[in-house]
């Protein structure tokens, strides 16, 4: 019987240890009930994620949520109390204006630094409290600037300034994200507004442009992506405000003081400077993909640079923006091969590339006369394509095309080639435009060595053709003019049987030469020659009512039409090549 207490004994002794830790569990279980029940978001927050399911079901969402808004709202209900005595206080005049205002500061930012010492975990609390703050502020800086004249529209625009620095310094350690959010959205709406009211739109427009200096700081550290929109379309709209408002006659805004050209050009161009700057930044030294609203934005600020340049700079401002856009383009050019040369930066290269050809094309326009602007895009567009072919790059024998197409009008043979090819003919051009009409030629001849491998591909060589033949059938008309005006005095009829001859020869030669030189799109402007030749007949031969002279249209438009499809298909016929040696 001794045995068998003692043994009895020794096995209770052992299950002592799981006891203990099932009190010890039990009494954890109490203490986390407690605790939610007393504090429920603090509890709710600090629970670990393999906390039992059971805990929370303890207390009602609802109830427990409420518990912790109430005090939260009751605080900032207390907040906007303080900010309506300050304002009474301010009224009665028992404190100086000085002290009065620096109060009314000093209490908003008090709660701007209370929210930023709330826990990040206590996001609707943190929330709440910069949501006072900035409701405390801007109706403030509103009276005091516009009821009581405490303030100068540029204090005001200080003061705002510094309450978005102060909220962007206090949530950068813990990215309290609403506290940003508070400070620019009411940055953004106060200084629209005052600027509108005050009439001094120039320091409003500063607190706008620090903002967005300030957002893409922090994007480039990836915080606050979803700010930026916010600060440029406020700095676009305040930008765009005062180029409108101060382009138009000085009488239509007498409420708006005078400002000096360097006021009305300094936006714009800081505009320009942070987020041209930036996007150079993130896709040259960071190596990130640029983005379409990053690009917008861009374009925006560069077109409301331009826009103040055109409107208030003088003629030598003008001229210097011209040489400031011909270095930006040439350094998007330099920048395009050796720093997007990867498939993965696709779109950075597409966009540097159209960049770039809008830039040379807006600094030739901007700072270069007529002759030496065809001359020098004639120059740009044998370069560019040449480059182009050399490195096998599609995007810049298109800019050869596009900027041979700008040297052609530039110098006027386009409406040269318009008259000569249809309607009266003119007279002759200057001598560069011959010049020019060399140059697309040149440029379809470099251009045409890229192979067509892909749809893109012929859509380039069919535009750059197009533009080709179109300077050879103007030479040819006008050299057959010139030949037939060195006997008779051409008429409308002689220029009409002119034009078809020229126009069915040219359709001859490419239908044959297309296929000998592997060029299809030679083909299809041949039959597309025809198609031009056949509405020709009707609107132009036929209304000249020579029977001579229209019975030698149709013969040379009925021979063409017979020899255009025998030319294409013995031409496109494969010679027999040789039978294949060893080696090979």
């Amino acid at each position: 019987m001794a045995a068998i207490g003692l043994g009895t004994r020794v096995t209770k002794m052992d299950e002592l240890p799981e006891v203990l830790t099932r009190l010890n569990t039990r009494l954890n279980d109490l203490e986390n009930r407690v605790a939610l029940l007393e504090h429920p978001s603090e509890a709710l927050a600090a629970l670990p994620a393999s906390a039992s399911p059971e805990i929370p079901a303890i207390a009602s969402p609802s109830f427990s949520q409420a518990g912790a808004i109430f005090p939260v709202l009751g605080r900032a209900m207390l907040g906007m109390a303080g900010a309506y005595a300050l304002r009474a206080v301010a009224e009665s005049g028992s404190f100086p204006k000085l002290a009065a205002v620096a109060l009314a500061i000093a209490y908003a930012a008090a709660w701007l630094v209370g929210a930023a010492r709330v826990p990040a975990r206590l996001r609707f609390a943190g929330a709440t409290y910069a949501g006072t703050s900035a409701l405390i502020l801007a109706p403030m800086l509103w009276e005091m600037t516009l009821r009581f004249r405490f303030l100068s529209p540029a204090a005001a625009a200080g003061v705002l300034a510094a309450f978005v620095f102060t909220a962007y310094v206090l949530a950068w350690k813990n990215q309290l994200t609403p506290i940003v959010w508070a400070a620019w959205l009411t940055g953004a709406v106060t200084a629209i507004a005052l600027s509108i009211a005050t009439r001094q739109m120039v320091p409003f427009i500063a607190v706008l442009l620090l903002m967005a200096l300030l957002g893409e700081i922090a994007a480039d550290r990836n915080r606050w992506i979803s700010l930026r929109p916010v600060a440029a379309i406020a700095a676009d709209l305040a930008t765009a405000a005062l180029i409108c408002i101060y382009a138009s006659p000085q009488t239509s805004r007498p409420d708006y003081p005078a400002v000096s050209t360097g006021a009305l050009l300094a936006p714009a161009f800081i505009l320009l400077l942070i987020y041209g700057a930036n996007v150079v930044l993130r896709t040259t030294v960071l190596r990130r993909q640029i983005s379409i609203p990053e690009a917008a934005q861009a374009v925006i600020a560069f077109l409301l640079a331009a826009d103040a340049v055109l409107h208030f700079a003088p003629a030598a401002g003008v001229v210097a923006f011209g040489v400031f856009c011909l270095v930006l383009s040439a350094a998007g050019y330099t920048a395009l091969l050796p720093r997007f040369a990867e498939p993965a930066e696709r779109r950075n290269y597409s966009v540097y590339a159209l960049w770039s050809a809008a830039l040379l094309l807006l600094g030739c326009c901007l700072c270069l006369p007529p002759l030496w602007l065809a001359a020098c895009l004639g120059v740009a567009a044998i370069v560019a394509t040449s480059v182009g072919v050399r490195v096998s790059r599609l995007t810049l024998v298109f800019h050869g095309f596009l900027f041979a197409l700008a040297a052609a009008f530039a110098c006027g043979w386009m409406q040269y080639a318009a008259h000569a090819l249809a309607g009266a003919f003119p007279t002759p051009p200057l001598g560069i435009a011959w010049i020019i009409a060399a140059c697309t030629i040149l440029v379809y001849a470099i251009g045409g060595q890229l192979r067509a491998e892909r749809w893109q591909h012929r859509i380039v060589h069919v535009l750059s053709a197009t533009l080709a033949v179109a300077s050879m059938a103007t030479v040819l008309v006008s050299a057959l003019v010139w030949i037939v005006a060195a006997v008779i005095t051409p008429g409308a009829s002689h220029v009409a049987v002119v034009r078809t001859l020229a126009a069915c020869s040219l359709a001859l030669a490419l239908a044959g030469l297309g296929p000998r030189w592997q060029r299809v799109e030679l083909v299809w402007l041949a039959y597309a020659t025809l198609a031009l030749v056949t509405a020709k007949l009707l609107f132009e031969d036929l209304r000249q009512g020579h029977p001579e002279f229209i019975a030698a249209s149709i013969f040379l438009y009925a021979v063409t039409l017979i020899l255009v499809p025998r030319l294409a298909r013995r031409a496109s016929r494969p010679s027999p090549s040789p039978s294949p040696s060893p080696e090979t």
